[in-house]
């Protein structure tokens, strides 16, 4: 029993889903608590079932009230078990936490909640808990946590408890009781901030209660969920937009507390510590009674840390206080001490990373300017030069480097001095990179280096010298290597786009154009020329004569049109349509006119020719508007599915062609396959009997029969291919069916593609038919998948559920010479046994497997599951005889006797089924009524 529960809380954590199709949460649920109440189970197996409550509790609780009732049952478990059993009871803690908060039993305050809670705090305070070594509490302070977090301001009434639990505690929990403590807190202040008159006489007495969990009636469960919302944002936002609680000077009560809990905070761990800070902080933001000098004492410890967690909650206070706190000197050691950690030798680049930004975003005392290009005022040049770029660092930390600097010269661009010392530097970094590109650089330096372009580029594009010098650079590389082509696409997209009011990348665009141009033409070059100059044309301030002599040129000069290849003939097409809308086209008419009508007559590809004659026909007989309205129909936007397809998007290369020519990935299962039902009837046996009288005579007959290369090797597994559930009615008639399956294991052979040529939701499904070849007879699962061609032409790629082969469905009736009768099988079911029995290490085993059966439950079972396999005669009622063939070469023999139980004697001449067999036979029996195993 405990190994069929182990499956089920497998296969329900794989995939809840897919688990729950096959049975009711309801009915799942009542089986897991049943079990967990059932005293004969192991608390090993009760800790594996109550996984599912831990991690889905939504999915079997379906209700509030079903999640309380879930919960009393939980309790009910909880108090029945012996202390001695921690791990249980912990376990038992967590999944009843996220019941009730998952269910929203917590922001109802229901019932449960209450006793609940009651519990917790209950075991929170036994400091007898000698049994579990803190454990049990740990775990009880952990969920308070969680359900204060989740529903804050439910603990708020007992927080003179939970301080004085935090003080007394002398071992590691301390640590937790802190934070807990720091939490229940700061949720407790900003519910007061957001309660209309609350002042100083409030928080002092929140501060000194001591009565039992408040549920207030009149608490608006809306406006619980309200504060949930803003608390999670109060964290991540702005301090300024901390609400605050007006209580004056008279706040001895909460500076204690605070002073209590700074003067412990050494104590915890840097992550404990900097989550204490954090919420101390916005508890003194809320508060401005306090005064942010309650941190002054941690402040030398905190600007030396060398904790990435310490040192951020250290400039969140500087957010948030600023010359409050921090004085000007203070100021400017942070500064100098982030700049010198943004470039230690002994940090990760992570690390490094987080220092730098953390430069950008520096919160200074009187900040001038803002945004995010304002960098502080006391980050001079001088101060930010360690911190220069070179080629030996990684591509981020280059990155964020040269980003910086970037900005820090970017007031001295005008100046002619600074200009030739750090700008200069910088503009020498970068074609030390180009540098690096030429001489055939890594990916990664690749585009590394066009990042650092376009960063160079977005802050000094109007300084003549440098971007002119740069675009000059560029078109020099792009001719030695023109298949980088689609990164100097992306960079003057990304120029355009960001830089409105600069025409560099329109400038670009034309030097290229005319190097392009100008450049002795080679083959291998010509593709990546073309789907630059397609590119060019897209620019309307940009004239096109010359890539229209160009076009001409290569097609006239050279064997191209001869060779008439498909993808050049595309790249052709794809310059002549962005021409045909480019508003200078009345200039081009002739001669672009005559290109097309060359390629219409001259190319070796009927395809492309069409599509020239089209593009032809339309441009000398429709007007300039027409034309444009024409090539702009195709895909919308988003790259979704068109409605309709059109000439046009079959050869725009950005649009129809790359959806028809990309296999889309669906986001849901289309299909599945659903295995068939097998009806399981006795072979009909030879009239003409000509069986072997001994049985090693039988056995020699048989073996014979497997020296024919693949004799009986294959099993046969019927499925129909169907539509899931969740498929959208767009996939409802799908072809050319592409079923791949791929193995999780090595038992069987690889299996090949199977082909199917339609699939319609309102025909019958088809049936396939897989044909496994075992290496050894296992149970095991495939990974299947699909490509498949929709109505409107695309191509789709999708996963289908895994095909679970079970060890059952490795049973092949045996595999006898067809003039035996039930003798010869007699006489080599004998033979078999005899071998299986011996002692001699040949690879058999015997076993033997009990249960309590009744006889009319043993005769349903044989008919039903043992019929194609017997072979003994259906009549004899002493002993019951049955053989299974297990591809390549296995058997599974049974000799079943019904005495006081049903014995089931099994012979294998394999040992390593035994455990399947065992598994097998279990399940069989306990299907059957009044069977006790």
């Amino acid at each position: 029993m405990s190994e069929i529960w182990t499956q089920r809380i497998l296969s329900f954590s794989r995939s809840p889903s897919r688990f729950l199709s096959g049975t009711t949460a309801e009915g799942f649920l009542a089986e897991l608590l049943r079990e967990l109440r059932d005293d004969r189970a192991t608390y090993s197996l009760k800790v594996l079932l109550l996984a599912p409550l831990c991690e889905s509790p939504s999915l079997l609780c379906l209700s509030d009230s079903l999640g309380e009732e879930t919960a009393l049952e939980l309790m009910s478990v909880f108090n029945q078990c012996p202390p001695k059993s921690i791990q249980f009871r912990c376990h038992l803690l967590l999944a009843l936490t996220s019941v009730l908060v998952c269910t929203s039993c917590v922001n109802n305050r229901s019932r449960a909640s209450q006793d609940f809670l009651d519990l917790l705090l209950q075991i929170s305070q036994d400091t007898n808990d000698l049994h579990g070594d803190v454990a049990l509490r740990a775990t009880a302070c952990d969920c308070l946590r969680e359900m204060e977090a989740c529903s804050p301001g439910l603990l708020s009434q007992r927080l003179e408890l939970l301080g004085g639990l935090r003080q007394r505690e002398t071992s590691r929990l301390h640590q937790a009781y802190a934070g807990l403590h720091t939490l229940v807190l700061r949720n407790a202040v900003y519910q007061l901030t957001q309660e209309t008159g609350a002042g100083a006489e409030h928080l002092k007495a929140l501060l000194g209660g001591n009565t039992s969990v408040a549920w207030e009636a009149e608490l608006d469960l809306m406006n619980n969920k309200d504060d949930s919302a803003v608390l999670s944002s109060l964290i991540r936002g702005p301090m300024g937009s901390v609400p605050t609680l007006q209580t004056g000077p008279d706040c001895k009560e909460l500076r204690a507390v605070l002073s209590s809990l700074l003067e412990e905070s050494y104590l915890l761990t840097p992550l404990s510590q900097a989550a204490l800070l954090h919420r101390l902080t916005e508890v003194v933001a809320m508060v401005p009674g306090v005064s942010p000098a309650v941190f002054r004492a941690q402040l030398l410890r905190l600007l030396g840390t060398s904790e990435v967690c310490l040192f951020h909650s250290t400039l969140l206070m500087k957010s948030a206080f600023t010359d409050s706190l921090f004085s000007a000197e203070d100021e400017a050691f942070l500064l100098q001490r982030l700049v010198v950690l943004s470039q230690h030798p002994l940090l990760s680049p992570p690390e490094k990373l987080f220092y730098i930004d953390c430069i950008l975003s520096f919160p200074e005392n009187r900040p001038i300017g803002c945004g995010d290009d304002a960098l502080p005022v006391l980050l001079t040049p001088r101060l930010a030069s360690v911190l220069v770029p070179t080629v030996f660092n990684d591509s981020a930390t280059l990155l964020a480097r040269l980003h910086l600097l970037c900005l820090v010269y970017l007031e001295e661009a005008d100046e002619e001095e600074e200009e030739g010392r750090g700008l200069g530097y910088l503009y020498d970094h970068l074609t030390s990179l180009l540098r690096i590109v030429d001489n055939g650089g890594s990916r990664e330096i690749v585009v590394t280096f066009f990042r650092g372009a376009f960063l160079f580029l977005s802050y000094f594009f109007h300084v003549e010298r440098f971007s002119h010098s740069l675009m000059e650079e560029l078109c020099s590389l792009y001719l030695r290597h023109t298949h980088l082509a689609p990164h100097f696409i992306n960079l003057a997209d990304h120029i355009q786009e960001q830089l409105s009011e600069s025409n560099w990348a329109t400038e670009f665009l034309k030097a290229l154009q005319g190097a392009i141009t100008d450049a002795e033409l080679t083959s291998k070059d010509l593709r990546w020329h073309l789907k630059m100059l397609a590119r060019v044309a897209e620019e309307g301030e940009i004239k096109q004569q010359s890539t229209v002599n160009f076009l001409s040129h290569i097609i006239t000069s050279s064997s191209l049109c001869v060779k008439g290849d498909w993808r050049l003939g595309n790249f052709l097409l794809g310059v002549c349509r962005r021409l045909l809308v480019h508003p200078g086209l009345d200039a081009l008419l002739i001669p672009l006119a005559d290109v097309l009508q060359h390629l219409a007559c001259r190319y070796g590809d009927t395809d492309i020719r069409d599509h020239a004659r089209l593009y032809y026909t339309l441009l000398t007989t429709l007007s300039k508007d027409k034309l444009a309205g024409v090539l702009s129909q195709g895909y919308g936007e988003g790259g979704g599915q068109a409605k309709k397809l059109t000439f046009s998007c079959i050869v725009a290369e950005s649009e129809g062609l790359t959806s028809l020519l990309t296999v889309h990935r669906a986001k849901k299962i289309i299909l599945k396959l659903v295995e068939e039902p097998q009806t399981e009837t006795c072979e009909t046996l030879n009239q003409n009997e000509d069986n072997p009288e001994e049985a090693s005579v039988a056995l020699e007959q048989y073996r014979a029969q497997f020296d024919v290369p693949g004799f009986a090797s294959e099993i046969p597994l019927n499925y129909q291919l169907t539509h899931s559930e969740s498929a959208d009615s767009c996939f409802d008639q799908l072809f050319s069916i592409r079923l791949h399956f791929s193995l999780t294991d090595d038992h069987y052979e690889p299996l090949g593609d199977i082909s199917v040529p339609c699939v319609f939701r309102e025909r019958l499904p088809p049936s396939v038919k897989l044909r496994l070849k075992p290496r050894r007879p296992q149970p095991t699962s495939l990974h299947a998948s699909a490509i498949f061609t929709t109505q409107d032409g695309l191509s789709w790629l999708t996963d289908l559920p895994d095909v679970h082969v079970a060890f059952q469905q490795t049973f092949l009736p045996l595999p006898a010479p067809e003039t035996w009768g039930r003798g010869g099988r007699l006489s080599l079911f004998d033979g078999l046994w005899d071998e299986m029995s011996r002692e001699e290490p040949t690879g058999g085993a015997t076993s033997l497997f009990c249960c309590q059966l009744q006889e009319e439950a043993l005769k349903t079972l044989v008919e039903k599951h043992f019929l194609p396999y017997l072979v003994s005669d259906q009549s004899d009622k002493e002993e019951i005889k049955v053989l299974f063939f297990l591809p390549p070469q296995s058997h599974l023999l049974m000799r079943i006797r019904s005495e006081e139980t049903v014995h089931f004697n099994v012979a294998t001449d394999n040992w390593q089924l035994l455990p399947h067999i065992n598994s097998y036979l279990l399940t069989l029996t306990s299907s059957q009524e009044d069977t006790h195993t």
